[in-house]
């Protein structure tokens, strides 16, 4: 009995000085510099979140962020690292949800699980999609773009800015949906799919407000309709897809933040509350703004019920169209 006295009580210092520790962990955090994964090639989407966020924790905290562009795999290489990296709040995750909630369910084989190696820490960003046509294409409305596909009998293709990216899932789903056989013709980014669309080699795509914008407002293509739930205050007048008579389409492009799994919940915690004090920061509020995203800065519970849901949505939509890239 005395020696079970002795372990209780060595067993509770242990525990004691392990929550210290951890407290201590958050309390001094960051003391050196704070490396910020994106998947993904410089200037896309992810970076747009991504900088400016990392700039203002810079400024406020006194330690540096630097970001890390480590492209390649739809995103898996370089989230792969992070869920490899030490959970103390050194290294950290900015990306789209394609390597969270889509490339599980699309490729065969994945090094990591994100719902299990990752800690949600908020979401950045949440942008709807804007399906726009070359001007050739002979339709103004959602319903005569439909129409015209469907008099095309399969032999109709959309670009998207690469497999298992929102945008080909959102043309996966408005496939299936209206069940209209059209061919998927993948892109390394956006850049080179709009490219084609411009061109007129493509007729459709489907892209983010962030990266069409500018060709909207130009002319180079017309916006048929757009994924959000209402309309977007930077195209007022395209219908949502539910005005155009089409239900079941509403889509965003979103970009999260991300720690390693087993990253002390204080240290989360932190990192979450220094996230959403500089995303409501001038800065920040551009980006917003110009990408016509609302504020969804969020506890990481709630960004963790988030991701669970959009991991079991999009899982359904690519065992319903049958997409693979392996």
């Amino acid at each position: 009995m005395r020696f079970l006295s002795i372990d209780g009580k060595q067993l509770a210092f242990a525990l004691a000085a392990s929550v210290v520790s951890i407290s201590a962990l958050a309390q001094s955090w960051p003391n050196k510099t704070v490396t910020v994964v994106v998947p993904w090639p410089p200037g896309g989407p992810s970076d747009i979140a991504a900088r400016p966020l990392a700039k203002g924790l810079t400024e406020s905290l006194g330690q540096t962020f630097i970001i890390d562009n480590r492209a390649g795999g739809g995103g898996n290489i370089g989230t792969a690292a992070v869920t490899r990296a030490n959970p103390d709040g050194y290294t950290l995750l900015i990306t789209s949800s394609a390597p969270i909630v889509i490339n599980p369910s699309l490729y065969k084989k994945m090094t990591f699980d994100p719902l299990k190696d990752l800690a949600p820490v908020t979401n950045l960003l949440r942008v709807p999609l804007v399906l726009v046509a070359h001007p050739s294409v002979p339709a103004k409305t959602l319903k005569e773009l439909i129409a015209h596909i469907q008099s095309k009998q399969g032999s109709f293709s959309y670009a998207s800015s690469g497999n298992g990216t929102p945008q080909h899932l959102t043309g996966e789903l408005f496939d299936s949906v209206m069940k209209l056989k059209m061919a998927h013709v993948p892109y390394k980014g956006s850049a080179p799919a709009i490219s084609d669309v411009l061109g007129g080699h493509i007729p459709i795509m489907f892209d983010s407000t962030i990266a069409i914008m500018p060709h909207i407002k130009s002319g180079k293509v017309k916006a048929i309709a757009i994924t959000s739930g209402k309309r977007s205050p930077l195209l007022p007048d395209v219908p949502t897809f539910a005005e155009s008579g089409v239900a079941g389409i509403e889509s965003y492009a979103w970009y999260g933040m991300f720690a390693p799994a087993k990253t002390p919940k204080d240290v989360v915690a932190k990192i979450n509350a220094e996230a959403l004090k500089n995303m409501k920061k001038p800065e920040f509020q551009k980006v917003l703004a110009d990408t016509g995203s609302d504020f969804v800065g969020d506890t990481p519970e709630n960004f963790g019920k988030f991701v669970q849901a959009e991991h079991a949505r999009w899982g359904k939509v690519v065992k319903d169209s049958g997409a693979t890239v392996d």
